[in-house]
């Protein structure tokens, strides 16, 4: 019997539990979560420091956005040659360096280059660890593999940006990168103690792989990820004005519920994982009615802080549970090419992120009540069931 690429790279983890690589991997997502999102609690410290408005500082928060997008790929392109665990040491150490650029920058420009070199690292490193952590277990938990990698994305919003914006307020936005830092130094570490030494390569040219990313599943696969991050973007990023406009929350409240939200990101997420490894595609289309329904329903429960808090843990915890099994529909539809497809889904995760945020923009522009932006995300929420719907039936 032929041992596929998976069989082999499962035989070289024993004596080094898979486990501990997952932990590994999970610790520097965690890191990149935290710096991801740690800035947006900054914004009026980081914009009175440097002297400039908080549009325009928000404006780092775009340029990360947008180098996850269209610099991952081209980092991922270079950095192919490599085996995958010197990449991924690579990658974190990129990390490290942009974070510490952050922290040293004397002016608004050097930030966004510093901002623009960490986001570098994001989608490069999503994408190869996802392609790593399936690898490191057997068939049946891929997804469940994948999710607890991302596990680290979730409770970086969950303590990661809590601890570093209160860091930031007590001692300065600069403390809160050198923080950062230090973590990247421990995700490094465990990185370099518990992944396995060798981890296979795919062959193929750059061509080839190219070829990959047009196949029509590749192309569904990866418009999923857009409409499903789309979709959460779109009102997540308004829930804030929402919760004070329609429920009359506080500060504190819309603080705790964010909180909530952000537990039910890291459940969704475990949840997610077992789905994908159950039935991949039949999980996606389910989980995605599901939240027409949830976000249909936010529309009436927004006018209480408290059944608006139960909607939105349960919303949270269906967002997220999309994420592992996307990823791994990714990675089954590139085969050959899973390096580059994985990194390039990573971006167009956040080109979703983008889209949303401007679409429920755009709506609330047109006048558009807060409490009507839900709308727009169960509509997103029934274009990803209808893809979904067709990309299954591709499939048989």
């Amino acid at each position: 019997m032929q041992h596929t690429v998976h069989d082999t790279t499962v035989a070289t983890t024993a004596g080094r539990p898979a486990a501990l690589a997952l932990v590994a991997l999970a610790a520097a997502s965690f890191g990149i979560g935290t710096t991801e999102f740690v800035i947006m609690g900054l914004l009026p410290e980081m914009a009175t420091d440097l002297g400039v408005s908080i549009p325009k500082a928000g404006l780092l928060v775009s340029g990360y956005a947008l180098s996850v997008t269209f610099g991952s790929p081209v980092v991922a392109v270079l950095l192919a040659r490599l085996d995958r665990r010197r990449a991924l040491l690579v990658l974190v150490g990129l990390f490290i360096l942009g974070n510490a650029l952050c922290a040293l920058a004397a002016n608004y420009g050097l930030l966004m280059l510093a901002r623009i070199v960490t986001a570098l690292c994001h989608g490069a490193f999503f994408g190869l660890g996802a392609v790593v952590a399936a690898d490191l277990v057997p068939p049946h938990r891929k997804a469940s593999a994948i999710a607890i990698m991302f596990t680290g994305l979730t409770l970086a919003n969950v303590l990661g940006v809590p601890f570093g914006t209160a860091l930031g307020h007590e001692l300065g936005w600069r403390a809160t990168f050198w923080a950062v830092v230090g973590i990247g130094f421990v995700a490094a570490a465990a990185l370099i103690a518990w992944l396995p030494r060798h981890l296979p390569q795919e062959g193929g040219s750059l061509l080839s792989e190219m070829r990959v990313l047009r196949r029509t599943q590749v192309v569904l696969a990866m418009l999923l990820s857009v409409l499903a991050s789309a979709s959460l973007f779109s009102v997540f990023t308004y829930v804030a004005p929402l919760l004070a406009a329609t429920a009359g929350a506080s500060p504190q409240a819309i603080t705790g519920v964010l909180l909530l939200f952000g537990v039910g990101l890291t459940v969704g997420n475990v949840l997610g994982g077992r789905l994908g490894d159950w039935r991949q595609m039949p999980a996606v289309i389910g989980l995605a009615l599901a939240l027409v329904v949830v976000l249909l329903a936010l529309v009436p429960a927004s006018a209480a802080l408290m059944p608006a808090t139960a909607v939105i843990g349960l919303w949270g915890i269906l967002a997220f549970a999309l994420v592992a099994p996307l990823q791994l529909r990714v990675l089954t539809a590139a085969d050959g090419a899973r390096n580059l497809a994985s990194t390039v889904n990573q971006g167009a995760f956040n080109l979703g992120n983008a889209l949303g945020a401007w679409l429920g923009g755009v709506a609330i522009t047109a006048g558009v009540a807060y409490d009507h932006l839900p709308v727009i995300g169960a509509v997103l929420a029934l274009a990803v069931a209808g893809v979904g719907v067709l990309a299954h039936r591709l499939d048989r």
